[in-house]
C-alpha cells in the first residue's frame, strides 16, 4: 500500500472531519442558482463536492476548444467556502461531435452493431483515438488546476464497465493473448481447441467471443473478461499518469458498483490512491441491509482495511429501476451511518440539486425539484450537521476475525453458459454465507485468493470454482495451522485456464477436507436432510454424490437417491477443522452450519443476542447499533456507553426504534 493511497483520504478528514456532500453539476443551472448552492452546502454541512463528472462537451465544444472559464468560476466559488473539490476527469461521456467525426471510437455490442451517442459512455476502450482526445483533455485540466486550493481529490471517469467487440478491440486482444501466452501453441492449449474443431493457425484469426450460432468456448470468454477488465484499467492509469505528473500529491480515486461483475475490483483497487463506491439498496429488497453491509465490506477489503469513500448514493428514490420505491423518513440517515460503521470517511449522494432535464430529471438529489424548504433537504442538512459528533470516528479500523473469500476470475468462470445449472450463481451464494455473519452481528472482512490468512479464525469460501495450486495450497496450510474453513459446492472444479480438475472433486482441496465427490446433481426442487444430532430441514437447488474420506458427516441427505448421502462435512486436520457444504441449505439450515463453524473457531458477535432486523458493527472503540426492522429493538451493549449521536448515557439495554442509530462509546 502506497504511502500516497493511506494519507489521501486521511488528509482531507484531517482537516475537514468526515467528509459529506456529492456530486454538482453547476454546468445544468444558471450561475445565479450557483450561490444559493453553496450557502446551502454550508448550512448543510458539506465539504466535498464532485465536479465535471459528464462535462466533456462543456469543456471542449468543439475539437480541440476550450471552456474553462465556468469551470473556475465554480472553483473558486468552491475554495472560498472552503468546500473540497473532488474533480472529475470527463471522459466517461465523449461528446457528440466525436462520434460524428470519428465514429470508429463508438463501441460494438457482440452482434456487429455499432452504438451510438445520445446516451452515455458510448466509447471504445481500445480506441487510440479515443484515447489521445481524452488524455489531451486530461492533460489540459491537469494542467490548469494544478495548485488551485479547492483541488483535494481526482475523480477519473466514471463507473467504468464498458465492453467494445469491435475490430479494434479484437487487435488489442490478440495484443494481450500475445502477452499472456507468448505463441499460439500455448494459447491453443489453455484454450482446447481441439474441441469443436477450434484450432488457431494465426492470431489475426482470434476474434472477441461475438454472437455465435451455439456456445462461445468458455476459456476463451474467460480470457476476454480479463482483457475487457484490464483494458478499462489500462486507459484509468493513463489518465491517474497524466494526473500525477501535474498534481503528485493529490491523490486519484474511480468509483466503483459494488459487486460489479465487469472489472476485477481487486486488479483496479492496487491502482488507487482512495478507494470509492456507488451504493443504491433497493428500498423494496428485504435483504438490502445485508447486502449493502457486505458492499460496504468488500470496499474496506479493496482499499486493504483502510477507510473508502461512499462517492454516491441516493437520498431518496432512484429513476432506473422499473418501480422506484421512496426512501422513507430517516432511511438516508440509516444507509449512511451503515456506511460509516463499515469503514466509510466519506458519505457523498448523486447528486446536489435535482436536475430539470435529462434521462434523470426524476433522480431524487439532497435539493429536490421542490427546493430547500422540504422533509428531504431537513434530513441532508440534520445528517450532515450530526457527522461532525462523529469525527473521532475517522481513519478508524473495523476489526475482523472472519474472512469472506471471493474472487472475480471465479466469478466469471463459474457463471460461463454450458454449466450443470445457471441457477448457481457466486454472488448469491456469498450474500447466503455472509447473511448469518451479520445477523450475528460478527465482523467480516471481504478478502481475494490468495489473501494472507493467518489473523482469521475462521475462513468462508462460499464459491471458489476456479482456484490456483498455490491458493488451494493456501486454504490447506490455513487448516493444518489451527484455522477454521467452511467451503460451499462446486468449489475446486476448474484450473485458471478453465480446464475441469480430473478426479473426485473438489481435487485439491480433498485432503484437508477429507470428503470428495463423484457427481454434481442439480435438483428439481426442495430436498430433505437431517442433522445427524437433530432437526430435518431441506434444501434446494445443487446436490453433490459425495463419500466422507475421514470426514464426519453432520448433515445427510434423507430422500431420493442420495438418501444417506452426507449434505454437509466436517474434518479435524492439523490443528484446524474444515468444513464443507454440498449442497444450498435453507438459510435456517445455513445459518446453523455458520453457527457451528463460529463456534469451532470462538467467535462471538459484538453482542449476546441481536433482535431480527438491528445490525452490530464496531469501528474502533464504537459499536454502531443500526434498527433496519419495522418495530422497536432493545439490545443490551453490556455495559455503560455513551451514545456519540445524542449524548444519552445508559447502563443497560438500549432502545431502537425502526431506523434508529446508536453510535454507543463504552464509559466506565
Amino acid at each position: 500500500m502506497s504511502g500516497l493511497r493511506v494519507s489521501g483520504l486521511e488528509r482531507l478528514t484531517a482537516g475537514r472531519g468526515l467528509l459529506f456532500g456529492g456530486d454538482y453539476n453547476p454546468e445544468q443551472w444558471p450561475e445565479e442558482v450557483w450561490a444559493e448552492d453553496v450557502a446551502l452546502m454550508r448550512d448543510a454541512g458539506v465539504n466535498l463536492v464532485t465536479v465535471g463528472v459528464f462535462s466533456w462537451a462543456r469543456l471542449e465544444p468543439e475539437p480541440g476548444a476550450r471552456d474553462f472559464g465556468w469551470l473556475d468560476r465554480v472553483m473558486d466559488l468552491m475554495a472560498g467556502a472552503g468546500i473540497a473539490v473532488d474533480l472529475a476527469t470527463p471522459t466517461a461521456s465523449p461528446p457528440p461531435w466525436l462520434g460524428h467525426l470519428q465514429p470508429e471510437t463508438l463501441p460494438v455490442d457482440a452482434s456487429g452493431h455499432r452504438l451510438w451517442y445520445g446516451s452515455r459512455n458510448q466509447f471504445c476502450p481500445s480506441s487510440p483515438v479515443y484515447r489521445e482526445r481524452a488524455l489531451g483533455l486530461v492533460r489540459d485540466l491537469a494542467a490548469r488546476y494544478a495548485g488551485h486550493p479547492a483541488l483535494a481529490l481526482w475523480h477519473v471517469g466514471n463507473e467504468y464497465g464498458q465492453v467494445c467487440h469491435c475490430d479494434v478491440s479484437a487487435q488489442a486482444f490478440r495484443t494481450w493473448l500475445e502477452r499472456r501466452y507468448g505463441g499460439l501453441d500455448a494459447l491453443n492449449a489453455a484454450w482446447g481447441t481441439t474441441f469443436w474443431s477450434q484450432r488457431y493457425s494465426g492470431w489475426a484469426e482470434i476474434l472477441p467471443p461475438r454472437r455465435a450460432p451455439y456456445l462461445v468456448n468458455p476459456t476463451q470468454s474467460l480470457d476476454w473478461q480479463r482483457f475487457c477488465s484490464d483494458a478499462l484499467l489500462d486507459h484509468f492509469r493513463a489518465e491517474r499518469d497524466v494526473l500525477r505528473e501535474h498534481t503528485p500529491d493529490i491523490p486519484v480515486t474511480t468509483n466503483f458498483m459494488g459487486l460489479f461483475k465487469p472489472v476485477d475490483a481487486w486488479r483496479w483497487a492496487a491502482e488507487e490512491d482512495v478507494v470509492s463506491n456507488d451504493c443504491y439498496p433497493d428500498p423494496g429488497d428485504p435483504l438490502a441491509p445485508a447486502r449493502t453491509a457486505l458492499v460496504h465490506d468488500l470496499m474496506r477489503g479493496l482499499a486493504g482495511g483502510r477507510p473508502w469513500l461512499l462517492m454516491e448514493q441516493a437520498a431518496g428514490a432512484v429513476n432506473w429501476r422499473p418501480h422506484n420505491l421512496p426512501k422513507p423518513p430517516g432511511q438516508l440517515r440509516l444507509e449512511s451511518l451503515q456506511a460509516l460503521a463499515r469503514g466509510a470517511d466519506g458519505l457523498c449522494y448523486f447528486q446536489w440539486r435535482a436536475s430539470r432535464f435529462g434521462a434523470e430529471r426524476f433522480h431524487s438529489a439532497m435539493v429536490p425539484h421542490a427546493g430547500p424548504s422540504t422533509r428531504l433537504h431537513r434530513e441532508v442538512r440534520a445528517h450532515g450537521r450530526e457527522l461532525r459528533r462523529l469525527g473521532g470516528v475517522a481513519g478508524q479500523p473495523v476489526p475482523a476475525r472472519v474472512a469472506l473469500v471471493f474472487g472475480w476470475e471465479s466469478w466469471w468462470a463459474l457463471e460461463e453458459p454450458g454449466r450443470p445449472s445457471d441457477r448457481l450463481r457466486a454472488d448469491e451464494q456469498l450474500l447466503a454465507y455472509y447473511l448469518p455473519l451479520w445477523e450475528r452481528g460478527v465482523g467480516v472482512d471481504v478478502v481475494p485468493p490468495g489473501a494472507e490468512l493467518g489473523g482469521y479464525a475462521l475462513v468462508v469460501v462460499p464459491n471458489l470454482f476456479l482456484v490456483t495450486d498455490r491458493d488451494a495450497d493456501a486454504l490447506t496450510a490455513y487448516v493444518r495451522g489451527g484455522g477454521t474453513l467452511v467451503v460451499g459446492p462446486f468449489s475446486g472444479v476448474v484450473d485458471p485456464d478453465g480446464h475441469v480438475r480430473t478426479g473426485r472433486f473438489p481435487a485439491p482441496l480433498r485432503a484437508v477436507l477429507g470428503a470428495s465427490g463423484e457427481e454434481w446433481l442439480p435438483a428439481a426442487g426442495e430436498v430433505g436432510c437431517r442433522w445427524r444430532d437433530g432437526d430435518a430441514f431441506t434444501a434446494h437447488t445443487w446436490t453433490e454424490l459425495m463419500a466422507a474420506e475421514g470426514a464426519e458427516a453432520v448433515a445427510g441427505f434423507t430422500g431420493g437417491d442420495l438418501a444417506g448421502r452426507p449434505a454437509v462435512l466436517r474434518h479435524r486436520a492439523g490443528d484446524g477443522v474444515a468444513w464443507y457444504v454440498a449442497t444450498l441449505p435453507e438459510p435456517a439450515a445455513l445459518a446453523e452450519v455458520m453457527a457451528r463453524a463460529l463456534a469451532d473457531a470462538g467467535v462471538r458477535g459484538e453482542v449476546a443476542e441481536l433482535p431480527p432486523g438491528v445490525e452490530a458493527v464496531r469501528r474502533g472503540e464504537v459499536l454502531f447499533l443500526l434498527n433496519h426492522g419495522a418495530a422497536t429493538a432493545r439490545v443490551d451493549p453490556g455495559g455503560r456507553c455513551e451514545d456519540l449521536l445524542t449524548g444519552a448515557v445508559a447502563d443497560g439495554p438500549v432502545t431502537l426504534p425502526p431506523r434508529a442509530v446508536a453510535a454507543l462509546r463504552r464509559r466506565t
